[in-house]
């Protein structure tokens, strides 16, 4: 894949692929088998963020997935952004996970930015010579992101920012900042978005997160202390950040759901190595019934949860209505149903599975957060239940 590929005509059916996104997750299959799945063990080990892998995956077009080529993009679909980070997690949940964040911040500035903006912000951020991260949540607003407090007031030509944001991952390595700021009265409708140069004075971090997983990309505090930016650095009209932060979280839920997928899969993948390999009773445990049910009903899982969401990916793609509630499905079924996958994968192992160097704990503990994060799976529900009563009122 290139910054110039774009995605070809429309399959003849939802379950085929063309040859051009055949080209395209052989690519990200490729990259994530060469430089990322070789040092991931010891980049989690060693809680290392490898910008240099992120900038030879920007030369590949994968830090504008969805950009316009104007701006060095690669001008693809949400469908194909799905088999990407599927394929990129297959190396490191981790590692793709950060760049779909990435690949999020550049999204709302090409799609709420103006002409001028674009041309600033996004040659960089495709080329992933300069990274971003994305600014929502805080230390007291996580799920009820319109209680955002980070306050943004109008001096002049510029807006003084104060506040703190909570969670915020590339903090500390990151040269853009999407903010969600309160510009107005309490609520939805008083958030703007700014976009924050990380080379702003009074912008510090707090120390880095000790976390279960994700230990191969920063999670840090970003504060936010007088911190002057100029006005023509805000997406679109005031009070719009809340619909412009919502926006995103549709593609980002997708993104995490095929991150499951991908971690999920080279745990099963492990898991049928091993049940040809390993000895038990005088049988090789693949010749067990109860262990070929379980891999056929993890097998079952992915394929049930890749399906969905592809299908929700189709939606978003198409501007279908019901959209956002298949992302939501489709993050609720893939983050649950690739957890469960890895988590049956080290039990397939047994002790050997609970031991770094066979990679699974490594994979259980990184997928368990995409549960939490780009809405827990309990606020899917909320958005999936919310569509069924209404239609019913």
């Amino acid at each position: 894949m290139t910054t110039s590929v774009a995605s070809a005509e429309t399959p003849l059916s939802p379950f085929a692929l063309t040859e051009d996104q055949r080209a395209i997750r052989e690519t990200a299959g490729e990259f994530a088998t060469e430089r990322i799945a070789p040092h991931a063990e010891e980049w989690d080990r060693d809680k290392h963020f490898p910008v240099d892998v992120l900038g030879e995956a920007g030369e590949l077009g994968m830090g504008g997935v969805y950009i316009d080529e104007q701006y060095g993009g690669s001008g693809l679909s949400r469908f194909d952004a799905a088999l990407i980070f599927e394929e990129l997690a297959t190396g490191c949940p981790t590692i793709a996970a950060y760049v779909s964040i990435h690949n999020m911040v550049a999204w709302m500035i090409d799609a709420y930015g103006d002409q001028r903006q674009r041309a600033e912000w996004l040659p960089e951020l495709c080329s992933m010579r300069r990274l971003g991260s994305y600014c929502l949540t805080e230390p007291d607003a996580g799920s009820d992101a319109a209680a955002l407090k980070t306050r943004a007031v109008r001096d002049g030509d510029d807006y003084v920012v104060n506040g703190v944001k909570q969670f915020i991952s590339g903090s500390g390595y990151a040269g853009v900042y999407v903010v969600m700021v309160r510009t107005g009265e309490p609520g939805a409708k008083g958030i703007s978005t700014l976009v924050i140069d990380g080379r702003s004075e009074g912008i510090s971090f707090g120390p880095e997160e000790r976390k279960m997983g994700w230990n191969a990309q920063p999670t840090r505090q970003v504060v936010f202390t007088d911190v002057r930016v100029p006005a023509r650095n805000r997406l679109g009209e005031e009070g719009i950040g809340f619909r412009i932060a919502m926006s995103g979280l549709d593609g980002g839920r997708l993104n995490i759901g095929a991150c499951s997928l991908g971690g999920a899969r080279t745990a099963l993948e492990r898991s049928t190595n091993y049940a040809t390999e390993r000895h038990a009773f005088g049988s090789r445990i693949g010749e067990f019934q109860a262990l070929r049910f379980k891999l056929a009903d993890m097998d079952t899982e992915l394929e049930a949860a890749r399906t969905l969401l592809w299908r929700a990916a189709a939606a978003l793609d198409a501007r279908d209505p019901e959209a956002t509630r298949l992302c939501a499905m489709a993050k609720r079924l893939a983050t649950d149903s690739g957890f469960n996958v890895a988590n049956e994968a080290l039990q397939i192992h047994g002790g050997y599975g609970y031991l770094s160097e066979y990679g699974l704990e490594k994979i259980v503990r990184d997928l368990r957060v995409h549960q939490i994060l780009e809405g827990t799976n309990e606020i899917m529900r909320l958005i999936i239940s919310r569509g069924l009563l209404e239609s019913v009122s």
